[in-house]
């Protein structure tokens, strides 16, 4: 078993235990919260990797959960609702969520969404598995480190969650090429189909407010009108 440890807060037992059974399947460590109080304890007392986090929750609900691991730190939130309307979606991922999926699931996606969050938010060091980098992604104004995962915007250090990180480097890697907001789910989502183009346009919208000196004109990340998003920007 490894070291990866992911922490389930969902409150009908069923689903509680269906996640953790198939989790522990792929040899991940797993604690489970019936409630939102008991998820903020559990994060509080363990290391945990990723967090799976029903919205609906008694006690706290998963907004306020989100919202409160989020202030103290960057790790991968999957969000799961059984709700459908668009609000519900936005509203997690602008607090912070990477992914979401809506009750009923497929239980092999989630595992699937999973390991896609981990690769991105795991430093792996010397195991191998990443594809042969630059250490740093570097513009005027604007610094990546791919080994700490750790962003400089306008001579200020930025909190970025594994998701945003991730698609700013997809795009920064791949200056002044326009993206689909297709090709950004398939790059960054590990998925080939796109449930929701919110889903993009939410975490574009977050970057912007995080990176840009003024996020209505953007330096960085610029619209491509009816087709998509590039990047731009100065070569230091």
């Amino acid at each position: 078993m490894n070291d990866q440890r992911v922490l389930i807060a969902e409150d009908e037992r069923e689903i509680r235990e269906l996640l953790k059974k198939y989790l522990e399947r792929e040899l991940y460590l797993v604690d489970t919260a019936a409630d939102g109080e008991e998820a903020l304890r559990l994060f509080h007392r363990n290391a945990y990797s990723l967090v799976i986090l029903d919205l609906m929750m008694p006690k706290v609900d998963g907004i306020e959960v989100c919202r409160q691991l989020r202030n103290q730190s960057n790790i991968p939130i999957l969000m799961l609702t059984a709700k459908e309307q668009e609000v519900d979606k936005i509203l997690g991922l602008s607090i912070g969520a990477d992914d979401y999926m809506t009750k009923p699931f497929s239980i092999h996606e989630v595992i699937a969404r999973v390991k896609a969050l981990m690769r991105r938010y795991l430093v792996l060091g010397s195991s191998g598995t990443h594809p042969q980098t630059p250490d740093q992604i570097v513009f005027k104004g604007l610094r990546l480190d791919l080994k700490s995962y750790s962003v400089e915007a306008c001579g200020r250090e930025i909190a970025l969650t594994a998701k945003e990180f991730e698609l700013l480097k997809f795009m920064a890697s791949s200056p002044e090429q326009v993206f689909t907001k297709t090709q950004l789910f398939r790059g960054v989502w590990d998925s080939s189909y796109i449930e929701d183009d919110n889903t993009v346009m939410v975490h574009i919208r977050k970057l912007r407010k995080k990176i840009e000196a003024d996020p209505s004109d953007p330096q960085f990340i610029q619209t491509v009108w009816g087709i998509g998003y590039k990047f731009s920007g100065e070569k230091e």
